[in-house]
């Protein structure tokens, strides 16, 4: 989803629910230091997605991962059972990405980004159509549903694989 929508509240807490490992991939490009460039324009790293899919493979293949970012079509979709994609109102997101600091081109190609579905579409091109879902993320309520939601499909996932 698009930045503000809720992906890491909602993948942290899903991971303490569920017992999931969590990554979330902006904090271990920095950690790592995994980017290949500089982006003046919107004023931050530019993502070195090999580097990341090398970083990540090991913890992947092992499973039980909830992976927090928001684009996806550089992940490998062997990686994932399902996608999820948060998508949130404009006067919610507007005054999420407003309070983080975003200003001029950068608040408004990511409002512009969420309007469009530019990162559902991203998800519907990269992996199976059937397990891409969108989530509705404007309020709390949102957030306790859909991990209700998510906690109701792992299970029923376990049963089915195990």
């Amino acid at each position: 989803g698009t930045p503000g929508v809720g992906k890491t509240t909602l993948g942290k807490e899903l991971a303490s629910r569920a017992g999931l490992n969590y990554v979330n991939v902006g904090d271990l490009a920095k950690e790592g230091e995994l980017y290949e460039g500089f982006d003046e324009e919107y004023d931050c790293p530019i993502l070195d997605e090999d580097r990341v899919i090398d970083e990540l493979e090991d913890r992947m293949s092992e499973g039980g991962v909830v992976v927090d970012y928001h684009g996806c079509d550089f992940f490998p979709e062997r990686w994932f059972h399902i996608v999820f994609v948060l998508r949130t109102e404009n006067s919610f997101l507007y005054d999420r990405l407003e309070s983080r600091g975003y200003t001029g081109k950068k608040l408004q190609d990511n409002i512009q980004c969420e309007i469009f579905q530019t990162l559902y579409e991203e998800a519907m091109s990269s992996y199976k159509k059937e397990i891409v879902h969108q989530l509705p993320s404007n309020t709390p309520e949102d957030l306790e549903r859909n991990l209700d939601q998510i906690m109701q499909w792992i299970e029923q996932w376990m049963k089915d694989n195990n």
